[in-house]
């Protein structure tokens, strides 16, 4: 593979620039969909006379999760017209806002119309199937432009492939060329709508998705500072984007919300990103953040500790990271989203105790105590332990015995 500062299609994408804002065609395109769920997939697109377009491939960070597949034995269609190429469409949201949209900053650069927007299918047991948000996402982009899922191998008269302008990697800042189609294109129409102060929650997800645990008295509290507690999930895209444009301030739990507001957040927005997790994922979203809104968020790193799978044992997205809410409420009062000097209660070992049980990490559960988080609060234990003890000696027998007695009564 080429130095991953090359440009060239066989490194990965840069926000600098190169094949990442380039424009290919490809005439009678034959594009090969995934035929198997893997994290690593052969698909994507052929010419004719079979050579790989290697523009259409989606990387992430430092490798193609498409590979060149074979030429199939047969295609089921032959589409008529001019098509753009979206690529790998993803069911998962923040993976769609990520990686699905990348290849959209063309509709800004197309010297002619298309006739829709082509996509492979992530997992070839979802077929062709569009979600409400995929459609509702390209038509604030763009409108009545159709979509096409290629759940099986088609010919394409004329496919315009573009580079890939955004995704996980050196190119989570995105190009200039996706950050400008973007803040030019999308959504343009939605006006602000909603409170000042949100607090934007992963509360009400459910126990599949992960989460924090004392999220909800987090939530209390905040309420308290005047914060709406906002739950994305539960409001079509225009109502969302309506309260993110409209706030002023934004508190929110690191996630995929995170990624619809950086296309729409402004510089004038502070933004404070409370972690949920201990992972190289939230370094990438407030990258995504501060280059698409001109302004760093102020990342909260407060977890107690963290509960993972059993059998993995480290964090990922279904991990559940334990707050330290008067940690998280000091942080938030010293970047000015909430009174400063706020005292908030940390979990009593019987809430904490209701909460597991209600996440499902009671006793013969599938989570264990992250050993990342067990071995540094060990380590502290013994910093403690050895501070006391250097105290002691420098105090030596004289002064020790001049301290007061504590009384036991």
């Amino acid at each position: 593979m080429a130095d991953d500062q090359s440009f060239g299609v066989d490194s990965q994408p840069l926000p600098e620039g190169g094949w990442s804002e380039d424009i290919v065609t490809v005439n009678n395109a034959v594009i090969v969909p995934p035929t198997e769920s893997s994290f690593v997939q052969a698909a994507g697109i052929l010419d004719g006379a079979g050579g790989y377009c290697a523009q259409g491939a989606l990387w992430r960070r430092y490798r193609p999760l498409t590979t060149e597949p074979p030429m199939p034995d047969a295609v089921s269609e032959k589409l008529p017209g001019r098509w753009l190429w979206g690529g790998v469409l993803w069911a998962h949201f923040g993976h769609f806002l990520v990686e699905s949209t990348a290849r959209l900053w063309a509709l800004d650069h197309l010297d002619a119309l298309v006739d829709g927007i082509l996509f492979i299918p992530k997992r070839p047991a979802v077929g062709d199937e569009l979600r409400g948000f995929h459609s509702e996402f390209v038509g604030l982009m763009v409108s009545d432009l159709p979509i096409r899922v290629a759940a099986s191998p088609i010919q394409v008269e004329e496919l315009v492939v573009p580079g890939q302008g955004f995704g996980l990697g050196k190119i989570v800042t995105g190009t200039a060329s996706f950050r400008n189609a973007i803040h030019k294109c999308f959504a343009k129409d939605i006006a602000p709508d909603g409170p000042e102060k949100i607090y934007i929650s992963r509360s009400a997800l459910g126990l599949g998705k992960g989460g924090l645990l004392g999220e909800e008295r987090l939530e209390e509290l905040l309420k308290e500072e005047g914060y709406e507690i906002f739950f994305p999930e539960q409001h079509d895209l225009a109502t969302q984007i309506a309260r993110y444009k409209a706030a002023k301030q934004i508190v929110a739990a690191d996630g995929s919300a995170l990624h619809l507001f950086a296309m729409v957040g402004r510089a004038d927005q502070p933004v404070a990103m409370i972690l949920r997790r201990q992972s190289g994922a939230a370094d990438q979203l407030a990258q995504n953040v501060s280059s698409f809104c001109g302004r760093d968020p102020v990342v909260i790193s407060a977890l107690r500790t963290e509960w993972v799978r059993a059998n993995k044992q480290k964090s990922n997205r279904l991990s559940f990271g334990e707050l330290d809410l008067n940690a998280i409420g000091k942080a938030l009062g010293e970047a000015g989203f909430v009174k400063k000097g706020l005292e908030w209660p940390v979990l009593t070992k019987s809430e904490r105790q209701k909460l597991f049980w209600q996440k499902g990490l009671g006793k013969n559960s599938n989570f264990v105590e992250s050993p990342e988080f067990k071995r540094k609060r060990v380590k502290e234990m013994r910093l403690v332990r050895r501070a006391k003890r250097a105290e002691k000696d420098a105090a030596g027998p004289q002064e020790t015995a001049e301290l007061p007695s504590v009384d036991q009564g």
